[in-house]
């Protein structure tokens, strides 16, 4: 209960900042989106959690603030639900924490809770990102101190990426390359005011050596 209690007041405070900043810079919409994407497969660092699956997403946005929840539901039964918050700063940082809950525990037991922080940087067509959970939570899978980093580079029409990481990452929980893949997107016209987007992924992990290709649509 205290981990969930520190999570709670974490996003409770992200909200708090992001009103704050927002008002601090003469009251900036927010703004609210939603949307679902469609995956043949769900991938997440290299490991496939289920088939086909539906993501929904919800976020709230101002400025360079942003709160949300994403989901996943797989066709076999596995579900996913995480909470999110985030600062994007001009010059290409990102800051965040993601709470990762999957549902069968108990929603308020601190223990189904694997929390995350989240780090990335981008310049021109360079990207790197790094992941550090923070606590203990059996009931998620996590004994804390997971790891995770990635590097990425743009092309014209697609992005090469590759990951490594330890803990619920790979196999052993030991460091590993575990993610090493090229996506690409493009947005499919239905008509003149309606256009679908798509997204396809080639995947290989060396670590548990599986090969994925799975394709996205969003809506």
């Amino acid at each position: 209960m205290k981990t969930f209690n520190k999570i709670s007041s974490l996003f409770v405070l992200a909200a708090v900042l992001m009103l704050t900043a927002s008002e601090a810079t003469k009251a900036q919409d927010v703004e609210v989106s939603t949307g679902v994407d469609l995956y043949s497969t769900y991938v997440f660092r290299g490991v496939a959690y289920d088939g086909p699956s539906w993501q929904p997403a919800v976020e709230v946005s101002s400025g360079s603030f942003a709160i949300g929840a994403w989901g996943s539901q797989g066709y076999t039964g596995f579900q996913e639900m995480d909470l999110y918050a985030g600062y994007s700063f001009d010059f290409g940082l990102y800051l965040g924490v993601t709470d990762y809950y999957y549902p069968g525990s108990q929603y308020l037991d601190g223990d189904s809770h694997a929390f995350e922080i989240n780090a990335g940087f981008e310049q021109d067509a360079f990207s790197v990102a790094g992941n550090f959970i923070v606590n203990e939570a059996t009931n998620a899978g996590s004994a804390g101190g997971d790891m995770y980093f990635e590097l990425g580079y743009s092309l014209d029409q697609a992005d090469i990426f590759v990951g490594a990481g330890d803990g619920w990452h790979s196999t052993t929980g030991d460091f590993a390359l575990v993610n090493i893949g090229i996506g690409t997107s493009k947005d499919i016209v239905i008509t003149d005011t309606f256009t679908v987007p798509v997204s396809g992924a080639v995947v290989f992990n060396p670590d548990s050596e599986q090969f994925f290709v799975l394709v996205g649509l969003s809506f």
